[in-house]
């Protein structure tokens, strides 16, 4: 059997951590920065956030060896 194959555009996006969840980057901060407040930008979009439960299924069929 061959393996299997990485979307690799999934695996530039998504990092698993320690326990097994997913992390992804968030939203809204690659350009038009200059309206949004430095609050918004630096500290709320800079974060890495969790991957929801009900999408990492879709991101693990993504990437077989996560």
């Amino acid at each position: 059997m061959p393996k299997l194959k990485t979307r690799r555009a999934a695996a530039k996006r998504f990092r698993p951590t320690g326990s097994g969840k997913i992390r992804r980057r968030k939203a809204n901060k690659n350009h038009l920065l200059q309206h949004k407040s430095s609050e918004r930008t630096r500290r709320r979009l800079s974060q890495l956030s969790l991957v929801d439960e009900r999408d990492a299924d879709n991101v693990r069929l993504m990437m077989p060896y996560m």
